[in-house]
């Protein structure tokens, strides 16, 4: 493999100390890195300055520890430039998508074309993770985006059961499954639009969803590894988030279908690393502002060698 141009490595994530090493996936992408002889800088989001047309970060040099009761050392925080500092930025921070979020991509944006910053900022910042689907109407399940009381009664009366969910929530909090006719739908609806000023996505209820939803990782628009979530018993989230329990699978002819249709958008737009969601044989959610699933992947394959997801994403990214 050529020498890797990325030898100063900046992370904008979470707080490092909240993280749980043994399945961040972020911490195994900054191991992956320590193991290429990479530097690693780390700064949350609020860490960031713009002035006289410079981006700085607030950021402190640190160590990463696989196992053990230390994950990580770190020095005292200085202020870098980040388009001289560094050579690859991974914007890792997780949602929910607000106006923090986006304004951190705007910042990120003034670093084109003198850092690479995974994701591009601008990619992800127009690939909202439930409505990028909306592209691919071919893929996707029966599918509603309103705030309309009338289209929303009519999408659940054809449908049934539907599961309604906020645009913008992650790690499956605000997805409720209802009935036709549940006056608790229309009341969600109306709440969101009271909120925030934003329409629910509806979506015809899978009861393929008993089996679990898989979930595939892309990189660079190339399916790399995947895994199927079951739901708890009683509930039908798959996230892990919400108890649901993490298996191997193979992908379906129709899944590498779902991956070749969407790689050619995905790299126009700069999503590199890219976790989308299936169920049967559905496209869900596209994940792009910090997907996970790295180190359960690694665990329930047993990867070595050259096959791990961290060196699979750094050699992917010369």
């Amino acid at each position: 493999m050529p020498p890797s141009p990325f030898l100063r490595v900046a992370l904008q994530m979470d707080p490092l100390a909240r993280i749980n090493p043994a399945s961040d996936s972020t911490f195994l992408l900054g191991l992956g890195a320590q193991a290429l002889g990479y530097t690693l800088d780390y700064y949350q989001p609020q860490d960031l300055l713009w002035q006289h047309g410079r981006l700085l970060a607030h950021a402190s040099r640190v160590t990463l520890y696989a196992g053990g009761d230390k994950p990580f050392a770190a020095e005292p925080p200085r202020w870098i430039d980040l388009a001289d500092a560094v050579d690859v930025v991974l914007l890792r921070q997780d949602p929910p998508f607000d106006m923090g979020y986006l304004t951190t991509t705007y910042l990120l944006d003034t670093l084109k074309d003198k850092v690479r910053v995974v994701n591009n900022p601008s990619g992800v910042r127009n690939a909202s993770e439930k409505l990028i689907i909306t592209h691919f109407p071919e893929l996707i399940p029966p599918t509603l985006v309103s705030s309309d009381a009338a289209a929303i009664a009519a999408f659940a009366a054809e449908h049934g059961t539907v599961v309604a969910k906020r645009l913008y929530g992650n790690a499956g909090k605000d997805v409720f499954r209802f009935k036709a006719g549940d006056p608790q739908l229309q009341q969600f609806a109306a709440n969101q639009a009271a909120a925030a000023r934003e329409p629910i996505m509806l979506q015809a209820f899978l009861p393929e969803i008993i089996q679990g939803d898989k979930r595939i990782i892309l990189f660079n628009g190339k399916a790399v590894g995947a895994l199927r979530r079951v739901p708890a018993t009683g509930n039908f989230l798959a996230n892990l988030a919400q108890g649901a329990t993490a298996m191997a699978c193979d992908l379906s002819k129709r899944d590498h279908e779902i991956c070749a249709t969407l790689a050619p958008l995905l790299q126009q737009m700069g999503l590199y690393f890219v976790g989308i969601d299936v169920i049967g044989d559905y496209l869900i959610e596209v994940n792009t502002t910090s997907p996970t699933g790295l180190q359960t992947i690694n665990t329930l394959y047993g990867l070595e060698g050259g096959a791990r997801m961290e060196q699979l994403f750094w050699q992917g990214l010369v």
